[in-house]
């Protein structure tokens, strides 16, 4: 279980002042994802001396923007003048919901030159959101915005409108209203729920058992069952946690009435993520004095005399091995790749060391269409909550603002990018039958490339044209497609039942060892940007702590909790402790 989650507290920019006149320490920061960065900056900014190591060539983790090889026509800044950046490539595309808190913190303490002074200023809203259907289907397109944002986006003014009432006449008849009061009622049981009902009962019971999928129609469970779990937590429906599911829907719903949020409900960056926000942050943690080695694997954590004495390291481009020292060492790693160099008297120093190889990892990656025409498919996100493969997309082009696609990136012809997430690797699609785990490279593009169609195209509809497509990129973090055994070096946590019990806290029972990453416990409890910074935070308070440090711990902002709901919650963990159901539970 993680430490005990601080109060909440509000978003207002704040820098800590270095302490002088004594040196607190070195500190080793295994990782340079977002959970990495995150301990670095707010341990450098107490006055420590940080070194991150890094396996990759660049910072950000799963979070990295990368130029895609081969691409670009010089080595100028994309102004015309000195030739054109390489295409835009990235392991999936990013958003920052308003309900994420301890990141766009961090992100007001990473200066930049815009009218904030901050990387918080290249967030931009997404303030609609496209469900796209299959067979003709008409689309959903409905705003996303908080309900004190009351303005209609324009796209949705006569002319789409007509799309959008045709769409929510369609889902209306065929998502019986019956089902949908059911379903709000399976809310209400989470929503009025204790937090100990949640962690001992509903992490334990499936979503799709929560719901009562079994018994309602095919739109039901396509819709609230499949759609949700797949398309936002990478997970079943069938084995997915309750207890994080709706622990998301109900971040969503607090979002949605502007309660205890940083922003509006979708945000996205105005730039490429390295160029709006990882590269600058390197930049600030180099002024702040933070080293970094880069293309250096951790391979084990070596324990003696109840202490990490050190991490043996290897360079990926030499293989040449030595080993590293400091004070204090932060985990920063994704799981696969930390519990890996847990040897056998680290792990007997601390069980939940061991329990972490319980934790599950699937695969989660993107690909990116380069289109030669602008495609704003819509202002915000695209759900193609039909697709076997439970694609999301988002078309890129309209977010960057004051730059002209076609002469900042590429060969000149590419004038937009429609970035895809791909939650489900292990269904047979629509193309050729197969999973996309089972499909070489190039199956995998025209796949995705027909679920979309199927989804946009039809009905009349010609969204997406064969001959507009220019051409397409996909992390090389995943590699071996096609053949006898496939890899993905940077997959995602995921959420099956009874998974919050294996998770790790930031604090071990080894002195000088902590832990941060998606997969460690966090109020947020879902592997996000916003768990991995916030696992930092914890980490560094622990290890202050620890230290015996004076300096200000980090501040831990936790999701919204509605004090009008805390009788509710007290009398639901009364009920709980006596054996009783929710109040509202109806089964």
């Amino acid at each position: 279980m993680a430490e005990p989650m601080s109060a909440p507290a509000t978003t207002t920019t704040r820098s800590i002042a270095v302490p002088k006149g004594r040196d607190p320490g070195s500190v080793a920061v295994l990782g340079g994802g977002v959970a990495g960065l995150t301990a670095a900056h707010e341990l450098a900014e107490r006055g420590y001396r940080v070194t991150v190591y890094e396996r990759n060539d660049a910072l950000g983790g799963k979070a990295r923007s990368m130029g895609v090889p081969g691409t670009g026509t010089g080595t100028g800044t994309g102004t015309g003048t000195g030739g054109r950046l390489p295409l835009p490539g990235e392991h999936g595309f990013r958003f920052f919901p308003g309900f994420y808190r301890n990141l766009p913190d961090t992100l007001r303490r990473i200066p930049y030159p815009n009218k904030s002074g901050s990387v918080h200023g290249n967030l931009v809203n997404a303030p609609e959101c496209l469900v796209a259907r299959f067979g003709g289907r008409p689309n959903l397109r409905f705003p996303v915005r908080t309900l004190l944002s009351l303005p209609v986006p324009a796209s949705l003014l006569p002319g789409t409108l007509v799309e959008s009432l045709m769409g929510l006449l369609d889902t209306s008849l065929n998502l019986p209203p019956t089902e949908v009061a059911h379903f709000l009622g399976r809310l209400l049981v989470h929503l009025t729920s204790c937090e100990l009902r949640r962690i001992e009962q509903w992490e334990r019971v499936p979503w799709w058992t929560f719901i009562n999928a079994d018994a309602m129609s095919r739109e039901y469970q396509q819709l609230l069952g499949v759609g949700i779990t797949r398309d936002l937590v990478a997970v079943r429906a069938e084995v997915a946690s309750t207890r994080t599911v709706a622990r998301l829907i109900q971040a969503f719903i607090y979002n949605l009435l502007g309660r205890g949020n940083d922003g509006e409900i979708d945000r996205v960056l105005n730039a490429p993520t390295s160029e709006a926000w990882i590269t600058p942050w390197e930049v600030h943690l180099r002024s702040l004095g933070v080293e970094f080695e880069f293309g250096t694997a951790v391979e084990e954590l070596v324990y003696a005399g109840g202490r990490i004495t050190g991490v043996r390291v290897r360079s990926t481009s030499t293989a040449a091995g030595r080993t590293v020292a400091a004070g204090h060492y932060i985990s920063a790693m994704p799981v696969q790749d930390a519990r890996a160099g847990w040897g056998a008297d680290l792990r007997a120093a601390d069980p939940q060391l061991e329990r972490c190889d319980r934790l599950r990892t699937a695969w989660m990656v993107g690909v990116q269409f380069y289109l030669r025409t602008r495609t704003p498919l819509v202002h915000g996100h695209v759900i193609h909550v039909d697709s076997p493969w439970a694609l999301t997309s988002v078309s890129q082009a309209q977010f960057w603002k004051g730059r002209d696609f076609r002469s900042t990136y590429g060969d000149g012809e590419v004038a937009d990018c429609l970035s895809v997430d791909i939650s489900a690797w292990d269904r047979p699609g629509i193309l050729y039958g197969r999973p996309g785990i089972k499909c070489t490279p190039d199956e995998v593009r025209r796949e995705v490339w027909a679920q979309l169609k199927a989804g946009l195209n039809g009905a009349g509809r010609q969204v997406l044209a064969d001959a507009d497509l220019h051409s397409w990129f996909m992390d090389p973090a995943v590699s071996g497609l096609g053949g006898p055994a496939p890899s993905h070096r940077e997959q995602l946590l995921i959420h099956p039942v009874g998974t919050w019990y294996d998770r790790p806290s930031s604090r071990t029972a080894v002195p000088n060892l902590f832990l941060a990453g998606d997969y460690v416990a966090t109020d947020i409890d879902l592997a996000t940007m916003e768990g991995a910074n916030e696992s930092a935070r914890r980490a560094v308070n622990a290890l202050l702590d620890t230290a015996g440090s004076t300096a200000p711990r980090c501040r831990v902002r936790r999701l919204h909790r509605p004090p009008e709901l805390a009788f509710l919650h007290k009398l639901d963990e009364i009920r709980y402790r006596s054996g009783l159901p929710n109040l509202f539970d109806r089964g």
